[in-house]
């Protein structure tokens, strides 16, 4: 009792020391609280029992700031589709203590119906105990007239196509409802090419009492076999908002079928159109006011198809004349695209040099295509207005002289008195001339003599023609070789030289070609193309992929534009196949076509 007594006094008589031990007290009291707080984590469902499609709302709770990178949420994925996950986190201080409270609410989609159990989920070093979720059969989804909140119905232009013919397909969505998170699917069948016709169009229909949203999306499709074709139901898979919660539905509708036809066996062109209508337009553009020979003329035809694509016109050929040469520039396409379908242009302008004088007449221009409407043999045509082509200034003077010559020649002789012989060489005649005209005709003889040209004259003339001849032969090989040295100083390399070849010849280029189509490598094929191609044709023909298209056949040149356009497509839904590429590689470098096609060319357009 005595020593406790000392000690207080001590305590009370300074001030350090008391402020020491209060320090040392809330040191102590802090490190209690932080013992007696034990990490964990909790995980908790909104429901612990739902039905089929439904989503529900796992929460899950972790009492320590260490989370690592969140929850693993890997042993859900057997059970469940996780369709979304957010995080949250609240700190709190209370004397002296800090809390870390880390939150994650995690929606689910059940797989299956039953009792299903969300195992434990792992957070850092702790993990959340097991929980029972029971899911229950539901019913159809029907508003209170008994119609589904969401349809979806399709249907096509013709039900019976022409190979390669325009099909129009109509995908309608039917909502009564707001849909959250819609995810519809995209047409696509390995034997149809089929892109996008318009933007989506909406309407309002009103079926049964329910009023409808009705969001018509169109695309065009185009048959690449004969027979039974089925085009797969379209789906759409979507959120909506019920009495109970957030469902998910999935709705789809029935398939089409499409009985493709063959080309008819009285279609007798080579190349196959098959087409509503074809218009066929030429027109010939003076360069000049009074075009003459060698003078250029632009002769532009555009062709017309509708229901077809521009790549699906044929191409025409030219062939120059004694009258005209003909030089073809690469044609341009252009497509026009409707509620009514699609109407493919193609543009090709020919420049056209005059060889001969006289009245120009150029080739008609004929198109055969099969109508599909009236299912005959059609053929368009097109005739270009003539021009008159006026010959060169030079030529002109040459058959005017020639001309004069020729009237000269033919006109009768004047009458002679004696002699028709040079005055020169005239003799003189028997009857005495008076003086003075004898002095004048041999002052006439003296002068002819003395205008004549000599031997030296001759070879004066010659000496300086020789020397003119090879001053100038000296001039212009001076030029030629500073020319030479100008251009070995600036000589631009060649493409070899700038893009030199990987391979050694056509065959392995080929080789390493349809390797890469079986691969389904699409980053490659470009350089895998030019490399095949420039062995194939020679650097001067081969300077992009468009001048493969233009040598190649039209398979070829179809499927390569739809791989251009899925190497720049945004959609990751799809993955492009080289398999027809490659086969129809193979037709074109063999020359024939393999057992299992049935049509000679194949249309190619972008899949979206």
């Amino acid at each position: 009792m005595v020593i406790k007594q000392h000690f207080l006094s001590l305590i009370s008589q300074n001030k350090l020391t008391r402020l020491f031990f209060s320090l040392m007290t809330t040191l102590l009291f802090i490190t209690l609280s932080s013992s007696l707080h034990a990490a964990s984590v909790t995980a908790s469902l909104d429901k612990n029992v739902t039905t089929e499609n439904e989503v529900v709302q796992l929460t899950l709770r972790a009492d320590f700031s260490d989370t690592g990178n969140g929850p693993d949420l890997t042993p859900l994925k057997d059970n469940f589709d996780i369709l979304g996950k957010s995080q949250n986190s609240q700190f709190s201080f209370n004397l002296g203590t800090t809390t870390a409270l880390n939150f994650w609410v995690v929606s689910l989609m059940p797989k299956s119906v039953g009792t299903i159990e969300i195992p434990p989920i792992k957070v850092g070093d702790y993990a959340s105990q097991p929980i029972k979720l029971e899911v229950k059969s539901s019913p159809q989804l029907l508003d209170s007239n008994g119609n589904p909140p969401v349809m979806v119905k399709t249907d096509v232009s013709e039900v019976e196509p022409y190979l390669q013919q325009e099909v129009i397909l109509n995908v309608k969505l039917y909502t009564s409802v707001a849909l959250q998170n819609a995810n519809r699917s995209v047409p696509s069948h390995p034997d149809l090419v089929i892109e996008r016709l318009t933007d989506d169009q909406m309407s309002y229909q009103t079926i049964n009492g329910t009023q409808y949203q009705v969001i018509t999306r169109e695309y065009l499709a185009f048959p690449q076999r004969s027979g039974l074709i089925t085009i797969p139901p379209q789906n759409i898979k979507a959120m909506v908002n019920t009495s109970t919660g957030r469902r998910m539905i999935k709705v789809q509708s029935e398939p089409l079928n499409l009985q493709v036809l063959p080309i008819p066996a009285s279609y007798s062109s080579d190349t196959w159109l098959p087409s509503q209508k074809v218009t066929v337009s030429t027109s010939l553009k003076k360069t000049s006011e009074a075009p003459r020979i060698g003078d250029t003329l632009l002769w532009t035809i555009n062709i017309k198809a509708k229901g077809a694509l521009p790549e699906q016109i044929p191409t025409l050929d030219f062939n120059s004349t004694r009258n005209y040469k003909l030089y073809p520039k690469p044609p341009k396409f252009d497509s026009l695209k409707t509620v009514d379908g699609v109407t493919g242009e193609q543009t090709i302008t020919v420049e056209v040099v005059p060889t001969e004088e006289g009245k120009l007449t150029l080739p008609e221009i004929n198109v055969s295509y099969w109508n599909t409407e009236s299912r005959t043999l059609n053929t368009a045509s097109a005739t270009t207005q003539t021009i008159d082509i006026a010959p060169l200034p030079n030529t002109s003077g040459q058959v005017n002289n020639i001309s004069n010559n020729k009237s000269s020649i033919n006109d009768p002789l004047p009458a002679q008195t004696r002699s028709v012989a040079p005055i020169s060489l005239a003799k003189p005649t028997a009857k005495k001339e008076p003086e003075s005209t004898q002095n004048n005709q041999m002052n006439i003889e003296l002068t002819q003599n003395d205008n004549g040209f000599t031997l030296k004259h001759y070879l004066i003339a010659a000496l300086l023609v020789f020397a003119i001849v090879m001053l100038s032969t000296w001039t212009v090989i001076r030029i030629k070789q500073k020319k030479t040295q100008a251009e070995s100083n600036l000589q631009v390399p060649t493409l070899q030289e700038f893009a030199p070849l990987s391979t050694v010849d056509e065959q392995s280029a080929y080789k390493l070609l349809i390797e890469c189509c079986l691969q389904n490598d699409l980053s490659s094929l470009r350089s895998r193309l030019l490399e095949w191609a420039r062995h194939r044709w020679g650097d001067n023909e081969i300077h992009s992929i468009d001048d493969i298209k233009r040598l190649t056949s039209v398979h070829v040149t179809q499927l390569l534009m739809e791989a251009e356009l899925m190497l720049y497509s945004n959609n990751p839904s799809h993955e492009w196949q080289g398999a027809p590429l490659a086969e129809a590689l193979e037709e074109y470098t063999s020359g024939q076509a393999k057992p299992s096609q049935e049509s000679q060319l194949k249309a190619l357009y972008p899949n979206f």
